[in-house]
C-alpha cells in the first residue's frame, strides 16, 4: 500500500505540540542533569531510545524550569543569503521525478527556495536567475524592500534581460525574535493570521501582516520554461491568457533570435488558479514550430504567496528557548557544578499526584553537615566506610555552606537508601562529619514523575554564579 506522510502533517504536529505549552491543563518544563563526566567527555554518546535511558535521565535529573509558550517557536532551517549561491525557484511540481532547479532537491521544503538577509528579512525565491541560454545563474545582487504586494526582481551577474532572481518579501525576523530564537542553523517563523482562513487577526502594524493581508489565492507569479521549443517567429508576444480553472491571468511570451521561448512574462496575477496552462502553439502569429515549448504557469501554495510562512517555508521544526539567569529564583540551578544532559519533561509531580505548575524545581535531596572539609562537587559520599545493603550512596551535586546537595545513587548491593539525620558520613574511607540535618522539602518534585519527551547529551555545560545561559533547543517533527 503507497502511502506519504506530508508535510503538512509534520507542520500540524509541530503546531499541536506548541499549543501544548499554552494549555492551562499541561505543564512542560527543561531540565538539565548529569554533572559528572562522561565515559568520553569530548564525545557524548547519543541518548537511546529506550526505557531504560528514560530513566537515567531521571536519574541523574538536577533541576527544571517551566517553559512558557513565549518560549517556543516553528522554526526553519537559516539560510543565509551570499552572493554566488545558486538559488531554487519555488515550483509546485518539485518532486522525485522532477528536482528543483539548482540545488536537484526532490522536495521543495528540502531546496534553497528561500534566504534571510544580514537586514534579517526573509525572501522566497519565485524565479532563478537564468542566462539566455536558460542556464541557472548565481544570485548576486541581495533582495532588498518589504513591500507587502511589488516583488523584488534583481539584476543578477550573467541573467539576461529580464530573467535575474525574482523575490517575494515574506517577513522579517523582530529583534527580540532574534536574539531568543536566531541560531547558527536556524531562524523563527510564524504565520500571524491575517487572512480570513486563517483566523482574520487585526493589524498589529508590521510588514509581515500587509503581506499575508494581501496574499492573492491562486495568484500566478511565474511561468516556467520547462522546453523552449524552436522554429517559432522572434517577437514579444503579449496578453496570452493563463488557462485553468482560475481566472484573469495574463502573460507575455518572449521569443528570441533563435526561435525558442526565452522567457515567460506575468503581467496579470489572475486567482483562483489550482490548475493552469498556456498553450503557445496557439498564440496568434507565434508561427508553426519545429518542437514544442512547454510552459508552465507556477502555483501559489493555499491562499497565496506569503499568506502563511510556517506552511509554505516548512516550519516543521519547533525551537524552544530557555534562559537560566545565576542560580534561578531560590536556587533551584547550582551555579558551583557543570551539566550534560538537557531535556524536556511533560507534567511532572510536585508532590503526590499534583501536577507541577511553578517556575523551577530542585531534583536532587539536601542535607546539612556538621563538617564540608574535603568535599568537592562530583564526590560520591555514603553513610557507612563498607558499602552494603541499605547503605546509603550518593553523588554531590552542589556544596553551599556546610548544606550539601545530592542524588542518590546505588551503592554495592545495588539497593538505594536516604540519609538520615545524625548518620556518620564518610568519602572514601575517610569520616566527614555528621548529618545535622535533612531538609524533607527536596526533591521538589517526584521522581520518574511526567513524560520525558526530549533529551540531548553534550559535552560539560559549565556554570557561574554570575551566567547567563540561554539554551536552545531544536526538535523535528
Amino acid at each position: 500500500m503507497a502511502a506519504i506522510i506530508t508535510e503538512k502533517f509534520r507542520t500540524h504536529s509541530a503546531k499541536q505540540f506548541i499549543e501544548d505549552f499554552g494549555e492551562a491543563a499541561s505543564s512542560t518544563y527543561m531540565f538539565i542533569g548529569r554533572s559528572y563526566p562522561w565515559t568520553d567527555d569530548t564525545s557524548p554518546p547519543t541518548p537511546a531510545n529506550s526505557v531504560g535511558e528514560e530513566y537515567d535521565a531521571y536519574s541523574d535529573m538536577v533541576a527544571m524550569k517551566k517553559v512558557s509558550s513565549a518560549d517556543v517557536t516553528h522554526a526553519i532551517s537559516r539560510k543565509n543569503w551570499t552572493s554566488g549561491t545558486n538559488y531554487d525557484e519555488f515550483d509546485h511540481t518539485i518532486s522525485a521525478s522532477n528536482t528543483s532547479s539548482a540545488s536537484s532537491a526532490t522536495n521543495i521544503y528540502d531546496s534553497n527556495f528561500y534566504v534571510i538577509t544580514d537586514d534579517y528579512h526573509v525572501y522566497k525565491c519565485l524565479r532563478t536567475g537564468r542566462a539566455d541560454n536558460g542556464s541557472v545563474v548565481a544570485s548576486t545582487v541581495k533582495p532588498t524592500g518589504t513591500s507587502a504586494t511589488a516583488l523584488v526582481e534583481t539584476s543578477d551577474t550573467g541573467a539576461g534581460t529580464g530573467r535575474g532572481y525574482l523575490w517575494k518579501y515574506m517577513y522579517t525576523v523582530s529583534a527580540a525574535d532574534t536574539i531568543k530564537f536566531v541560531t547558527t542553523d536556524f531562524i523563527p517563523v510564524k504565520t500571524i493570521g491575517a487572512q480570513t482562513e486563517l483566523g482574520g487577526t487585526s493589524d498589529d502594524g508590521t510588514s509581515q501582516w500587509d503581506v499575508e493581508n494581501n496574499a492573492i489565492d491562486g495568484g500566478i507569479l511565474h511561468v516556467k520554461v520547462s522546453t523552449a521549443g524552436a522554429g517559432y517567429t522572434q517577437g514579444n508576444y503579449t496578453s496570452v491568457a493563463i488557462n485553468g480553472d482560475g481566472s484573469s491571468g495574463v502573460c507575455t511570451v518572449h521569443v528570441n533570435a533563435s526561435g525558442a521561448v526565452s522567457h515567460v512574462t506575468v503581467t496579470t496575477n489572475g486567482s483562483g488558479y489550482k490548475r493552469a496552462s498556456i498553450n503557445v502553439d496557439a498564440i496568434s502569429g507565434i508561427g508553426s514550430p519545429s518542437t514544442s515549448a512547454v510552459v508552465t504557469p507556477i502555483i501559489s501554495p493555499q491562499y497565496g504567496h506569503g499568506a502563511n510562512p510556517v506552511e509554505e517555508l516548512g516550519g516543521n521544526f519547533v525551537l524552544v528557548n530557555s534562559r537560566l539567569e545565576f542560580a534561578e529564583g531560590s536556587g533551584d540551578f547550582p551555579t558551583d557544578n557543570d551539566f550534560r544532559r538537557i531535556g524536556l519533561i511533560q507534567d511532572p509531580f510536585s508532590s503526590g499526584t499534583t501536577v507541577a505548575t511553578g517556575t523551577n524545581y530542585a531534583a536532587y535531596h539536601k542535607m546539612t553537615l556538621s563538617s564540608v572539609s574535603g568535599l568537592s562537587v562530583d564526590d560520591t559520599i555514603m553513610d557507612a566506610n563498607a558499602d552494603g545493603s541499605g547503605v546509603a550512596v550518593s553523588r554531590i551535586v552542589s556544596i553551599s555552606g556546610n548544606v550539601v546537595s545530592h542524588i542518590p545513587q546505588a551503592n554495592n548491593a545495588g539497593g538505594y537508601a536516604n540519609f538520615a539525620g545524625s548518620d556518620t558520613v564518610y568519602k572514601g574511607s575517610t569520616s566527614i562529619g555528621t548529618v545535622s540535618s535533612v531538609d524533607a522539602t527536596f526533591p521538589e518534585i517526584v521522581k520518574y514523575s511526567g513524560n520525558i519527551m526530549y533529551v540531548e547529551n553534550r559535552g560539560a555545560v559549565t556554570r557561574a554564579a554570575d551566567q547567563i545561559e540561554d539554551i536552545k533547543l531544536i526538535i523535528q517533527m
